[in-house]
């Protein structure tokens, strides 16, 4: 009796426990769903509201599988209760209970119902569905529906014209109107969201982040607002914030087809291919989606990120049926026992549908041609060189310069003066660069080493060094060496960039006129007394003149000539490329 209980509590030990909670009895729901077990799905529903009670999209299943077991007056009362008590900013219940109404045949609740949808929900998800019941409604009651401002539309034009401008890299005149927009309609959510995107690829990392927060605060549980602010916690680095969202967007089982597909992508970005491809094979099943290559290349690569290599083989030759003419589906078949990893290395795929950058670039490089042609008709291409020349190693930088070298045109020549700003990038990099802006023309030239202040010191006096626009550059980059050598020896290398970059700023916007350097001393303190002021600290005309050995009232006419033209900007930081939200 007693060897029978060792063996019992033995094999208790050995039992591993089931962790329920409201994915779990999702996952149960959805298995009896397609089995068209409907009493179990609505059991298993039921109880994942139990587990999360504050989850509006449980309670919303509850009132789905309702109505499609016949019990459209429970479904509706579910529905309200969403409304009433649970989040009242989940205005598609008005469309669901329209449905059920019409079901009823009771069609002028149906119509009532229908007119707060339109009236009430910004994104307008089934707008298309509702135009259509709107005839129907006209049929059956024998006379036109009531007339209704419809919320989702209020600024799409505009919307709709930011979405296109980010995708063609305009971010600044993209970010412009979408503020216009969210002025005029502090709650249209998506173009908030957007503009969020639109700041953070700009650089704005503080205004993108504040901008979200902004979203989150009207609606806590906006996926897009949510997905976003994950890729930003992952690029400052800030695991602490990151992880405890990553489990809430983990548990998320979104309705509309937008919604999974940004999750999905999101979990791409964020290295969750597992969940990533969950959603993907999601979004598969939806017949609506099955002709979009795309969309197979989006689950094969997230299959292959997981180590599941024979669905990717799958999701990619499905692909290729569908896209014969894209070399996309072929490449990555043809290099699939290639581009696996070997001796435990493992080597992610880009979720992007292109081919990789360094074979765009191969291509590109035997026919010049081609490229000018496919940058012409394609932004995404344009705005890819610009992504890989801010996140990739040296050498596909170097050859990205270099294809730029081929477009040569304002926007090229814009990119690279800005990059010949980041202080880590290297000489050969930024020599590389003015080589290409040398070649567009010398006006470019000079106002490209005019601008270079933001690198170190050693790359500054390398590349003016190299390139001398009439002899004033030792004269000029004179001034900042003088405030260096009068700061002290402990400031900060943060503080001594800041200074550099507000001379370099200021002669940036003068160019092509240059101020005239009589008297060194005086401008480095004028730079000193400025920045010092920037960042806060305490320093008086005064404190800072007799440490130079000049009078007050000069660096006081200096400071304020270089403030007369310049003014503080926002610090940029790097950018990332996640997907636009829309209406």
């Amino acid at each position: 009796m007693e060897d029978h209980h060792l063996r019992a509590e033995d094999l208790q030990h050995k039992v591993i426990p089931i962790h329920m909670d409201a994915n779990f009895f999702f996952e149960r729901a959805v298995r009896s769903l397609d089995r068209l077990h409907y009493e179990k799905a609505l059991k298993y529903f039921r109880k994942a509201v139990e587990y999360e009670p504050e989850n509006p999209v449980n309670h919303c299943n509850v009132a789905g599988i309702l109505s499609e077991m016949g019990d459209f007056e429970g479904s509706n009362a579910v529905l309200s209760d969403i409304l009433e008590h649970v989040d009242a900013s989940m205005t598609e219940c008005y469309f669901y209970m329209a449905n059920n109404y019409a079901n009823m045949e009771q069609f002028e609740e149906a119509e009532r119902a229908l007119l707060q949808y339109l009236e009430q929900d910004p994104a307008g998800q089934f707008l298309e569905e509702a135009e259509e019941m709107m005839e129907l409604f006209q049929y059956e009651l024998g006379r036109p529906v009531k007339p209704a401002r419809i919320r989702s539309r209020e600024g799409v034009v505009e919307h709709e014209e930011a979405r296109a401008l980010m995708e063609e890299g305009k971010f600044a005149q993209a970010a412009e109107v979408l503020e216009g927009i969210v002025q005029e309609q502090p709650d249209f959510l998506a173009a908030r969201n957007n503009l969020a995107l639109a700041y953070y690829y700009m650089g704005l990392f503080r205004k993108a982040k504040a901008t979200i927060f902004e979203v989150l605060e009207q609606e806590q549980g906006n996926i897009h607002g949510l997905c976003n602010l994950a890729i930003f916690y992952q690029h400052e680095g800030n695991t602490a914030s990151l992880n405890p969202l990553l489990e809430t967007l983990s548990v998320m089982v979104p309705f509309h087809q937008e919604h999974v597909f940004k999750l999905a992508t999101t979990m791409g970005i964020l290295g969750r291919h597992d969940s990533a491809y969950g959603h993907f094979r999601r979004l598969l099943k939806d017949g609506e989606l099955l002709g979009d290559p795309s969309l197979y290349h989006y689950a094969a690569v997230a299959a292959f990120n997981s180590g599941l290599y024979g669905e990717a083989r799958r999701h990619w030759q499905q692909a290729q049926k569908l896209d014969p003419a894209s070399d996309i589906p072929r490449f990555y078949l043809d290099q699939m026992e290639e581009l696996r990893p070997a001796d435990g290395q493992r080597y992610e795929l880009s979720y992007h549908y292109h081919l990789p950058f360094e074979e765009q670039l191969k291509r590109w490089e035997q026919n010049e041609s081609e490229l000018c042609e496919e940058v012409k008709s394609n932004p995404l291409i344009r705005s890819s060189f610009f992504w890989a020349l801010r996140y990739g190693d040296h050498g596909t930088k170097l050859q990205v310069i270099r294809a730029l070298g081929w477009i040569a045109d304002a926007e090229v020549r814009e990119t690279l003066t800005a990059f010949l700003k980041e202080p880590d990038e290297s000489p050969e990099l930024k020599k590389e660069a003015l080589q290409v802006l040398a070649e567009m023309g010398p006006q470019d030239t000079a106002q490209a080493i005019l601008e270079a202040g933001a690198a170190s010191e050693p790359q500054v006096a390398e590349i003016e060094a190299s390139y001398d626009y009439d002899g004033a550059g030792d004269t000029l980059q004179a001034v900042v060496d003088q405030a260096w050598r009068h700061m002290d020896e402990g400031t900060d290398r943060e503080k001594r960039r800041h200074l550099q970059n507000l001379w370099f700023q200021f002669l940036g916007k003068l160019y092509p006129d240059k101020p005239l350097i009589r008297h060194t001393e005086g401008w480095s303190a004028a730079l000193e007394y400025l920045t010092a002021k920037q960042r806060g600290s305490s320093l008086t005309y005064q404190e800072v003149a007799q440490r130079y050995g000049v009078s007050v009232s000069t660096v006081s006419r200096y400071a304020k000539r270089i403030d007369s033209v310049c003014s503080p900007q926002d610090e940029k930081d790097d950018v990332f490329r996640p997907f636009t939200e829309n209406v």
